[in-house]
């Protein structure tokens, strides 16, 4: 079968001589129908953060069940599915709550399938258990593919900070990306603040917009601290939610959150905060969530099938892995890349 395989730093191919798996007791064997590229790939690339293992890339999901092991009961051929993307053991008390994506054995795992396990940049991806599955029922495996981060992570992120949300309450986006242009559409759904984006582009700023974002600024604006207060007047953002995480987006989110607001970076952009007693304003949770829950992700899945939440795909096939990326880096995908086998 046809697969993209991460070899090392910078090393991505596609192989055609990976041979297909056969389930056994747990596992499950989906036919892919869509795996979601996205940015954290770009950080196991270019940075080797998952070293020294060689494995096939994607952690965004979704097919239909092709084989399941002996053990396994409740699904059957051609159920379409999702894969839930953080790994843990199962067994713990966060994975028994669900809460795989803060598994008490992280550190002594692989994140999970395309995290350093094979995930499903393929024909065909191995699942080591059903209990990683969520179904979608009517929902195209393609389309539904990057519900599983893109989706999920920025749903985890809001719900952390639901009860702050109110309608007298402002709510800035910072960066309208592959994550970002969903939580305006989540927020959007199941919230009552006022939402503000911020981004660096005006294409994306209109976008925001469209999506629900009741001003626009950009980011790159000398004043745009000022611009923003000028919206919110002196009580500020009660919740940031920064989708970038550069040193620059931090700095402006420690500027236009609220006392007692909750600060969260949810992005991967490897920015630092220094703090001091004065650098936050009191009361303010400074958060780094990570993913989310899997029966967070059935909820999800509900928001899509009310046709409430829709992610902006580009589809692509196997073979333009390397140039998908390419473009990634340069900033030029609009919402999502999905590849499909």
């Amino acid at each position: 079968m046809k697969a993209v395989r991460f070899f090392g730093h910078k090393d991505v191919r596609v192989v055609n001589d990976m041979e297909k798996p056969t389930p056994k007791g747990e596992e499950v064997l989906l036919k892919i129908g869509g795996a979601g590229v996205c940015h954290s790939d770009l950080h196991i690339i270019d940075e080797g953060t998952v070293g020294g293992t060689v494995f096939t890339l994607g952690h965004e999901n979704a097919g239909w069940i092709e084989e399941v092991g002996e053990s396994v009961t409740g699904y059957k051929k051609g159920d379409a599915v999702l894969v839930y993307g953080p790994w843990g053991c199962g067994h713990c008390k966060p994975c028994q709550q669900s809460k795989e994506n803060y598994c008490d054995h992280q550190s002594e795992m692989a994140y999970g399938g395309g995290l350093g396990l094979n995930g499903g940049m393929a024909d065909y991806m191995l699942v080591p258990s059903s209990r990683l599955l969520v179904p979608i029922y009517d929902l195209d495996p393609v389309i539904a593919a990057p519900l599983t981060d893109a989706a999920l992570t920025p749903y985890s992120a809001i719900k952390r900070s639901l009860h702050n949300l109110m309608a007298d309450e402002f709510v800035v986006v910072i960066g309208v990306g592959g994550l970002g242009h969903v939580a305006l559409q989540i927020l959007r759904e199941i919230s009552g603040a006022t939402i503000i984006a911020c981004d660096v582009t005006e294409d994306k700023l209109a976008f925001a917009k469209e999506l629900g974002a009741a001003f626009t600024i950009n980011s790159k604006d000398a004043d745009a601290t000022e611009q923003i207060q000028n919206i919110t007047g002196i009580k500020k953002a009660k919740v940031v939610l920064d989708f970038v995480g550069a040193t620059s987006t931090i700095d402006l989110g420690t500027k236009i959150v609220s006392l007692d607001g909750d600060l969260t970076i949810v992005g991967l952009g490897g920015g630092h905060y220094q703090y001091n007693m004065n650098g936050l304003p009191f009361g303010v949770s400074m958060t780094n969530p990570y993913w989310g829950s899997r029966t967070e992700l059935m909820e999800v899945v509900g928001l899509a099938r009310q046709k409430k939440i829709h992610i902006e795909i580009e589809k692509h096939s196997l073979d333009d892995a390397n140039e998908v990326y390419e473009r990634m880096r340069q900033g030029k995908i609009k919402g999502r890349a999905v590849l499909v086998p």
